[in-house]
């Protein structure tokens, strides 16, 4: 098998989900909250007509906010 090809299996059987199932709704929320925030245009279900930008700059935010919760409850 090339390397290529195992990346691509690796990568593929890593998706985006939430390994606690009743976290999904609060990741929704989240989700919700934070593009709010940022002034995109959020909507229930499919949003495949979000920018890259627009749904990078979601996630980016999202994971900002995470490790800061995370450093604060370390302290």
């Amino acid at each position: 098998m090339r390397k290529s090809k195992i990346i691509t299996e690796v990568a593929s059987s890593k998706s985006n989900r939430v390994e606690v199932p009743e976290a999904k709704a609060a990741m929704d929320r989240f989700k919700t909250e934070v593009a709010s925030e940022l002034g995109v245009n959020l909507k229930e279900g499919y949003n495949g007509d979000l920018t890259s930008k627009e749904a990078g700059s979601i996630g980016g935010e999202m994971v900002r906010r995470m490790i800061k919760k995370q450093e604060e409850q370390m302290k």
